[in-house]
């Protein structure tokens, strides 16, 4: 996929915490429609990355574009709004709010009452509000969320679902590019392979650009059209899921002697 247009793009991207330096000159760039995995070991710089390109933390050094555009200093809500979302490692849901009022905060993003309408309610705000409600239990069950349990607490979800629940927040705000931190993890083998399914589907059917940090080997392989290899910060390979596999240099990384990649790793 190296032919189409990046629609993200980072140039020598850098993030150093006093004399740690966790992301060392990181460059990527991110092929429109295609599932981009980020992998590399413990430590390696995945989730600063992530954070640098979603607007959470600000680098030390180099740029991010998307769409052609530098958000290097962006902050998160602006950068929300131009079409970029993302999930985290640990999930973040409002424990005591139902799936569908949690997808709904991500909707905010894309409703156009101000503070006075929201007050006053005139029609078309009832209108928009009735709306969003609406989409918020489409893209639920789009995820895979039985309708049943779209307006109970999120607590009383199975992890897996409680990671679908995420994504469906993500997906609320009509992103163009989607950041996946490890959506995998603390799911069994046959939760893994169907959200596999759905990442492709997200793909397809929305027209995503998919971006995922994940451990899960089988995954990443099954999955992925590009993936980027991190270790000590720096990025020591990239390319095709099998060019990466066979890469001496991240055999190394992840077993520090030549031997097979293995198909998962460690968290």
């Amino acid at each position: 996929m190296s032919e189409l247009a990046a629609v993200l793009q980072a140039r020598d991207l850098s993030k150093r915490f006093g004399g740690l330096v966790a992301v060392d000159q990181v460059s990527i760039d991110v092929p429109e429609g295609a599932i981009a995995s980020i992998i590399g070991p413990n430590g390696a710089g995945k989730t600063t990355l992530f954070d640098l390109l979603s607007g959470l933390q600000r680098p030390s050094g180099g740029t991010v574009h998307y769409q052609g555009r530098e958000i290097t200093r962006a902050r998160p809500d602006r950068i929300l709004a131009s079409g970029m979302a993302r999930t985290f490692q640990n999930i973040r849901l409002f424990p005591t709010l139902s799936a569908r009022e949690n997808v709904l905060i991500g909707r905010h993003a894309r409703l156009k009452a101000t503070l006075l309408g929201s007050i006053l309610r005139p029609p078309w705000v009832r209108e928009e509000e009735r709306a969003a409600h609406d989409r918020s239990g489409e893209l639920l069950e789009y995820v895979g969320i039985p309708s049943h349990h779209i307006d109970q607490a999120v607590t009383s979800l199975a992890y897996g679902d409680k990671r679908r629940v995420e994504i469906a927040r993500a997906l609320a705000s009509d992103p163009r590019v989607l950041l996946l931190d490890e959506p995998t993890a603390g799911m069994n083998p046959s939760e893994s392979y169907a959200l596999t399914g759905l990442m492709r589907t997200m793909r397809d059917d929305l027209g995503l650009t998919i971006v995922l940090i994940e451990h899960d080997m089988q995954v990443v392989m099954g999955v992925s059209d590009q993936v980027t290899v991190l270790d000590h910060g720096e990025k020591i390979a990239e390319g095709s899921p099998q060019q990466v596999r066979n890469d001496p240099g991240v055999i190394e990384a992840y077993l520090g002697y030549s031997h097979h990649l293995p198909h998962s790793v460690g968290a």
